[in-house]
């Protein structure tokens, strides 16, 4: 049987290629799942300070409208227990944690933003050394 000159060492070049190939999507999947976890954690946090914001009245404040009991929210009194939530609640060690804003858009929800800077696990050329992540929870509180 007689070898060919061009086939020696013609497989070194696709392994080393797939196998470069491979670490790269691992490196992808792996900054693309903490990602999604951070977002989620950050997500949360908004969540809860949402809520926190929707119930920043007092029971004085309610006014019952047609024997539905409503109640009106202040923006001000939305931003002050927010920050004050976010200033007692362990916050999952978030790098750059910050309030963009919390307000009330119709009086009656409370709508938060959250920042935070996300670093992948691994840095890469495929990601940066890190990037401000943003998310917005809205709350709002029902009588009945």
């Amino acid at each position: 049987m007689r070898r060919l000159r061009d086939d020696e060492g013609s497989t070194l070049p696709l392994v080393a290629g797939f196998g470069a190939l491979g670490l790269a999507l691992v490196l992808v999947a792996a900054a693309a799942s903490s990602l999604y976890l951070e977002r989620k954690q950050l997500f949360t946090l908004a969540d809860g300070a949402a809520l926190v914001g929707a119930e920043a009245f007092e029971l004085s404040d309610v006014q019952v409208v047609d024997g539905t009991p409503r109640v009106e929210l202040d923006p001000a009194d939305v931003q002050r227990d927010v920050t004050r939530f976010l200033a007692e609640t362990p916050n999952g060690g978030f790098e750059g944690l910050e309030l963009v804003s919390a307000t009330t858009p119709d009086g009656e929800s409370a709508r938060v933003t959250l920042s935070a800077i996300w670093r992948p696990p691994i840095v890469t050329v495929f990601f940066p050394e890190g990037m401000r992540i943003e998310t917005t929870a809205t709350a709002r509180s029902v009588f009945g």
